[in-house]
């Protein structure tokens, strides 16, 4: 860090003052986590912006015994002091806002306790502002979840009364059930925990439930005796939807074709619920966000689906021109800091990112896009050569399993 940037952060820098968190606690800010000690009570010198802020109590006999990381996205303003608590008994931070006074008298008091506060780690900043730019502090409220903390959903409990029973077998539908295995004609799906309660209610002559049970698969009996829980309210993630119809209604089958070749249509859908356009690379970095730093699975099922959409368009890239360079830029460097054994082990045909990065760039030379675009994409090709050792060659034709089959004429005829 050089003199002009020290002064900088420590005359506008923001301090993030955490109290009462026990010792061993993981605590990180972006991309950076310690193990905290007894004297930990912040950070400090932390650049004005986005940033995400993040932990995960640990036992105090096991070392690697750590829970669940929780976290949540934090804007930070000029001299901004943030002050959070530490609840000891849920082990989190505490629900309850502290007020102006306590906020005022730990600002008058900052330079005695200055020594408690770690320096945030500025060798950082530059990779973690590349990854998260198009982030806003509306954008970030908007996709998290209502109570604000980011972490796996939780869910209820259901009381015994409500967990779904068993249907006791006769040696009738046993033997009709070991037959249709036999055969390995068994029905389509009928079970979910409510038919098959009400199976168990109408099982008399006439409403037999255990016929309903014999047309059942083994995992499907498993399944429908597993209670239906719903997430609690509150801890949901609100990513914006991606529609499963790719195409208008009242499509024809010709346009059905098209609208799944050429996603723009969709990408069109996922726009228009956000602000504006530039906000699908603010959730793109925000889903990548959550998953890389937070450990939450579903942030990576999103961001994955994002990128696919993006890779699959090819009339939006020139009315979207921006959207496509700030994808670009932010594919670019999430790419270097992604995880190698997501990506290692699995053979380059199957690879769903290589596969949509080489129709991206095909897209892009059919499209006859702006030069910028076209010279992004050949810096991007080249950083993927040296992370991945992938090569691109021949953009411009299909892979095996993609070329359309032609059919003769004739060949129906007969």
């Amino acid at each position: 860090m050089d003199g002009r940037t020290a002064e900088m952060l420590h005359t506008k820098g923001a301090t993030f003052v955490f109290l009462g968190v026990p010792r061993g606690t993981v605590f990180g800010i972006d991309l950076k986590c310690w193990r905290t000690d007894e004297e930990f009570r912040g950070i400090r010198l932390i650049p004005p912006g986005m940033h995400y802020i993040y932990y995960a109590s640990a036992s105090e006999t096991e070392i690697d015994d750590v829970s669940q990381r929780s976290g949540f996205f934090q804007y930070f303003n000029e001299n901004d002091i943030i002050v959070k608590m530490w609840d000891k008994k849920t082990e989190d931070v505490s629900k309850e806002v502290v007020d102006e006074h306590t906020v005022e008298r730990i600002r008058e008091n900052l330079n005695n306790i200055d020594r408690y506060l770690a320096p945030y780690p500025y060798d950082i900043w530059s990779r973690w502002h590349c990854l998260t730019r198009q982030i806003s502090e509306a954008l970030a409220k908007k996709l998290s979840p209502e109570q604000g903390l980011i972490r796996s959903e939780e869910f209820h409990s259901i009381p015994d009364s409500e967990r779904p029973r068993g249907i006791k077998k006769s040696k009738e539908s046993s033997e009709e059930e070991k037959q249709k295995t036999m055969e390995n004609k068994e029905e389509p799906s009928q079970g979910s925990s409510e038919h098959f309660n009400k199976g168990e209610s109408s099982s008399s002559p006439g409403h037999s439930g255990t016929r309903r049970l014999s047309r059942m698969t083994e995992k499907e009996r498993e399944d429908a005796m597993l209670p239906n829980l719903k997430p609690v309210e509150g801890t949901v993630m609100r990513f914006t939807e991606i529609p499963k119809n790719k195409y208008p209604p009242g499509s024809s089958p010709m346009e059905i074709t098209k609208h799944h070749l050429d996603q723009s249509y969709t990408l069109e859908l996922v726009i228009a619920q956000h602000d504006e356009p530039l906000h699908i690379i603010g959730e793109l970095q925000f889903a990548y966000t959550i998953f890389l730093i937070g450990h939450y699975w579903n942030g990576f099922d999103h961001w994955r689906n994002l990128v696919v959409l993006l890779c699959s368009c090819e009339d939006a890239l020139n009315k979207y021109r921006d959207v496509f360079i700030h994808f670009i830029a932010t594919i670019q460097h999430q790419m270097k800091e992604l995880p190698l054994e997501f990506l290692c082990g699995i053979e380059i045909e199957q690879n769903v990112f290589y596969k949509k990065f080489r129709e991206f760039f095909r897209n892009v030379n059919s499209a006859k896009s702006n030069q910028k675009l076209v010279i992004m994409i050949e810096k991007f090709k080249k950083s993927l050569a040296d992370l991945f050792q992938w090569e691109f060659p021949n953009d411009d034709t299909d892979d095996e399993d993609e070329k359309p089959v032609v059919v003769e004429m004739e060949e129906i005829n007969e």
